[in-house]
């Protein structure tokens, strides 16, 4: 964070310098796997705008790292990421967060094994915290969507679904400033039919040794070899042994044929080019405003 700051101080972007409340950055934990009293310091240190959880432990764990974000930083908003209805009633009770992240299970990389895709958990998520405002007085986060969101028309899809916003992940692997490997852009470039070429699993993680996660989660990557022999039967420890073989061999680790993992969504497809992350931002926003209003004049009604 301290180098963001000193990015932000060289630039004309208002930065704690000039006596702004935050750091206009946002920083993410995957809280199963994040030490709290070594990360409180920091956020009272810099004060981001945003923090994100995901993953805690416990809900008991997820309201002591927001009670502890909130007193060391009160300006910084809570984000906390669910992909269930459970989980986000759970959540809104327990931390009453400023955003709600709905993760459907079309989202690259790590989230719930069972889930339904944004099309009917995000509308019902949106009616559920609704009624809890309602029925029990609690505040209303802000509901953004995740999962499956590469472009305008599925950004578009997702605030008609009652998001009022979106983050995408996959989209950005093919961004310059994503700091991934070559060899993992070019796997994202090359993958179509997402729904075929990906799958949810935990043959990766126990690979990468990345075993943490409870067991409610898995994560989606493109299918490799790695994947393919495990579900042949091939033993563990072969995988494994073969799996770092392939971290030795740099970008072909990732060939066609190759065994290190590919985080990525099923809307992988849908990414055909490197462009730069802000330009990806003001395509997504521009197109999405485009097709409502292409709608909504169809419609009759004036957005």
């Amino acid at each position: 964070m301290s180098k963001a700051q000193a990015l932000f101080n060289s630039s004309k972007v208002p930065s704690l310098s000039n006596n702004a409340t935050t750091l206009p950055i946002g920083i993410g934990f995957i809280n199963w796997g994040a030490s709290l009293p070594s990360s409180l310091p920091l956020i009272q240190q810099y004060r981001p705008a945003a923090v994100w959880l995901f993953s805690p432990s416990s809900t008991t764990s997820l309201i002591e790292w927001t009670q502890g974000i909130r007193k060391a930083s009160p300006e910084t908003k809570v984000w906390v990421q669910i992909g269930s209805v459970a989980d986000a009633v759970e959540a809104v009770r327990a931390v009453q967060p400023d955003v709600l992240v709905v993760q459907g299970t079309d989202a690259g990389g790590h989230g719930l094994a069972q889930g339904a895709s944004l099309i009917s958990l995000l509308p019902e998520i949106v009616d559920t915290i609704h009624s809890l405002a309602t029925q029990e007085g609690l505040p209303t986060p802000t509901i953004v969507a995740a999962g499956g969101i590469s472009e305008s028309r599925s950004a578009a899809a997702a605030l008609t679904l009652g998001a009022s916003g979106v983050v995408m992940g996959t989209r950005f692997l093919a961004s310059p400033e994503a700091n991934i490997s070559k060899g993992y852009r070019d796997s994202v470039l090359r993958t179509t039919d997402g729904g075929q070429a990906t799958v949810r699993t935990k043959v990766y993680d126990n690979l990468r040794g990345t075993t943490g996660w409870a067991e409610t989660y898995n994560g989606r990557g493109i299918i490799n070899k790695s994947y393919t022999d495990a579900l042949a039967g091939m033993d563990e420890d072969e995988n494994k042994k073969l799996y770092g073989e392939a971290m030795g061999k740099g970008d072909a680790g990732w060939d066609i044929d190759g065994r290190m993992t590919a985080y990525a969504g099923s809307a992988v497809g849908l990414v055909k080019e490197v462009k730069g992350a802000g330009d990806v931002v003001r395509e997504v926003r521009e197109g999405a405003r485009a097709v409502l209003e292409r709608f909504g004049n169809a419609a009759g009604v004036e957005l």
